[in-house]
This record gives C-alpha cells, sequence and structure tokens, in this order.
C-alpha cells in the first residue's frame, strides 16, 4: 500500500507541475517559477499535502500558494481526468522554503571562498 500512495504522489506531482509549467493555471499568483517540491499521499487517499517552492522572495511563494489554492478546484478536476483512479485526494497546498534556503546556503558559501587569483602564474 505503501508503494501506491508514493506512486500516486509522484503522479500529482508531474501532473501540477506540468500545469504550472504550460500556463494552465491562469491565477496571476501562480507562475512558472513554482515547483512542487514532493507530495504527500494519505493512506486512505484522500488527503494528498502539496510542498511548493521558489527560488524567488518568499512574498512571491505565499502568493503562489494561495493562487494554486483558489485554482484546487481545477487542479484537482484536472488530476481525476487524467489520472484514471477510483478516488482524487482532495490537495492541500503548503510551503516549501527548502530550495530558496538552498540558494541563499551555496550564495553564502560562495562569498566565503574566495575567487583565484588570475595574476598567479602555473609553473
Amino acid at each position: 500500500m505503501e508503494y501506491r500512495t508514493e506512486r500516486i504522489g509522484r503522479l500529482i506531482q508531474e501532473k501540477i507541475g506540468a500545469l504550472i509549467v504550460e500556463g494552465k493555471i491562469k491565477d496571476p499568483r501562480v507562475n512558472s517559477f513554482l515547483s512542487i517540491t514532493r507530495v504527500s499521499v494519505s493512506k486512505d487517499l484522500a488527503w494528498a499535502d502539496v510542498y511548493v517552492s521558489t527560488f524567488r522572495p518568499t512574498g512571491n511563494l505565499v502568493r503562489g500558494v494561495a493562487g494554486l489554492q483558489n485554482a484546487c478546484g481545477f487542479i484537482q478536476a484536472n488530476l481525476a481526468a487524467t489520472m484514471h483512479i477510483r478516488q482524487t485526494p482532495r490537495l492541500r497546498f503548503h510551503e516549501d522554503t527548502g530550495i530558496k534556503e538552498g540558494f541563499e546556503l551555496v550564495q553564502k558559501l560562495e562569498a566565503l571562498v574566495p575567487p583565484p587569483d588570475s595574476t598567479e602564474k602555473s609553473t
């Protein structure tokens, strides 16, 4: 059963990601910089928690999650039409700041490492 919920979660992640990238979600708060990082489906397939991230400022993520939650009915209907499962889980969208935090960490690390001195000559 656990394998099935993971597989359905990956499928939901793929389908919602495609809807975002293709611009099919018409809410102006949803843009192609949003990314679905993971989906956690309940054992009874009643709920799916969808985690959304972006590397853009936090305000964009909050607005994007609100836009996705607002378009929830459209997204769920699209999933039901394309997934061919008996019960489509109800969607709940959550902010995931992981990508942004990782991006900021890389920037901080790069700032700590001095650039190679181009005036040095190799011998």
